[in-house]
This record gives structure tokens, sequence and C-alpha cells, in this order.
């Protein structure tokens, strides 16, 4: 149970870091702080549940399509959020591209990263707590 709530906690971080990042980037790609927490949840649902979907389609209908799925993912979670709450507005062909890819690039990115920081200080006190073990 612990571990399904910090991959829930990872996955949402790494969501919401990709949206910021993006919202920085790029002037077409808004993210207003009313619906901040709401876009993240919906893109974050939209992505989970999407991934395997488009992985299985995509490995069974165009196979050459398997390496594009986290973007092709990426995009059509962008596009609920964007449709389905105030708080993401994207504008403009490029800025959908760029969001697509900076957004993508971000979150796994910090999907891979942040369990590793998130963790530090629990592995440091238990490679502390083996030091004094040994030491006595």
């Amino acid at each position: 149970m612990v571990r399904l709530l910090l991959r829930t906690l990872i996955f949402l971080l790494s969501a919401a870091l990709g949206l910021l990042v993006a919202a920085a980037v790029l002037d077409g790609f808004t993210v207003t702080a009313s619906g901040f927490v709401v876009t993240v949840a919906v893109f974050a649902i939209a992505q989970s549940v999407l991934s395997p979907f488009v992985f299985k389609m995509s490995s069974r209908y165009a196979p050459a399509f398997l390496g594009g799925i986290g973007l092709l993912s990426t995009y059509v979670a962008l596009l609920l959020a964007h449709l389905l709450t105030d708080g993401l507005r994207i504008s403009g062909v490029s800025t959908w591209v760029l969001a697509t890819i900076i957004v993508w690039a971000v979150t796994a990115v910090a999907t891979f990263t942040l369990p590793f920081l998130m963790l530090r200080e629990k592995r440091a006190r238990r490679a502390g707590g083996e030091a004094a073990t040994t030491a006595r």
C-alpha cells in the first residue's frame, strides 16, 4: 500500500513539474493557479490510463509507433486536461507540439529521479543506523 501511494505521489509530482515547466517555457501554454490541482489530477489520471491502452493498441495494430507511445499518450492527456478543465489553456499548433515534447521529457526525467530524491533521507538514516550497529 505504501508503494502504491509513493508511486501515485511521484506520478502526480512529475505531472505537476511537466506542466509547470511547459507553462514557464511556452507563451501559448497557461496553467491557472485556481485550476492547477484539478488540471494535474486530470492529466495524471488520463496519462496513467492512456499509456497501457495506447501501448496495447500500437503493439497490435501499428508496431512502428511503439517508440512514440509516451508522446502520444502525453498529447492525449494534455488534450483531455485542456478540454475537461478550466485550468489549462494551450493555443497554437507549435505550442501543442512543443508542450507535448516538454511535458513528456520532464515527466520522464522526474519519474526516474524523484524516487531517488524522496528516498535519499531514508537511505541516509538506514546507512547511519547500520554504521552505528557495526561500530558496536
